[in-house]
């Protein structure tokens, strides 16, 4: 589990697809940036040990080495599921990447639970200046995920919790903006439109929607049960939904 809230930008030192000295598949080492506000080396690794989670752009990965001298970096395994679902298979040599450690009970949540588990990836379609602040709009690759992103709602891009601003269905597209301080230390920020980023929505929708779902469903089998002569409990069942559906439909016309 991580906050979204990224604790330090790493680069990609090398990237192996199909390793053949590894039995990870594809593996990624990521060396750790000093910090832009200190001298003193990165500190991300200080309580690291081997099978630690740390989420890369968003990406909960587990560490499988790690050393500490001459200059602190990790290596981390990608499933091909992961490569499919994620923008990381356009990770190279050089690219910077968000990093941040997976909380522990003490840490304060400064974002929202991100589980570091991608729903699809996304594409800049626009960036526009807004005084210091930068105004990114995105389009996903899996237009189904629009469901879940509401206005002023939660949203980890990149691995980073974002505030989203704006959202359009129809057009199918939602924005967010980086405030002057945002853009010095996650890698969104430096992406151009064309560019992509890892996209997970807030779980907590997709929580409510199940729960929703069941509920509804258990209604329908109600209202099933009541047809067949099971009782009048069945049938204030089919009536409560009758309303729901009812309401949304006036709602609609509306």
């Amino acid at each position: 589990m991580f906050t979204g809230i990224v604790e330090e930008i790493g680069e990609v030192t090398t990237y192996t697809p199909n390793d053949p000295l590894s039995k990870n598949g594809t593996t990624l080492t990521i060396t750790l940036l000093p910090s832009s506000s200190s001298s003193s080396s990165s500190g991300l690794l200080s309580d690291c040990h081997l099978g630690d989670s740390i989420a890369v752009n968003g990406v909960c990965l587990t560490v499988t080495s790690f050393t500490l001298t001459p200059s602190a970096s990790f290596t981390v395994g990608i499933a091909p599921e992961t490569l499919r679902l994620t923008n990381l298979g356009s990770l190279r040599s050089g690219s910077r990447v968000n990093l941040e450690r997976a909380v522990r009970a003490d840490t304060r949540m400064g974002g929202h639970f991100v589980q570091g588990h991608v729903d699809t990836v996304a594409e800049i379609i626009k960036i526009t200046p807004d005084g210091e602040a930068l105004t990114f709009r995105f389009r996903p690759k899996n237009k189904e995920v629009l469901r879940y992103v509401v206005y002023k709602g939660f949203i980890a891009l990149d691995g980073t919790s974002l505030t989203v601003t704006a959202v359009n269905d129809e057009e199918e597209w939602w924005e967010v903006m980086l405030i002057a301080y945002t853009q010095e230390r996650v890698v969104v920020a430096g992406k151009k439109v064309g560019e992509t980023v890892n996209v997970e929505v807030d779980m907590t929708a997709k929580y409510v929607e199940k729960s929703l779902r069941g509920y509804l469903e258990g209604l329908l089998g109600s209202a099933s049960a009541e047809e067949q002569g099971q009782g009048e409990e069945k049938k204030k069942g089919r009536g409560l939904l009758e309303k729901v559906v009812e309401g949304i439909v006036k709602q609609g016309f509306s």
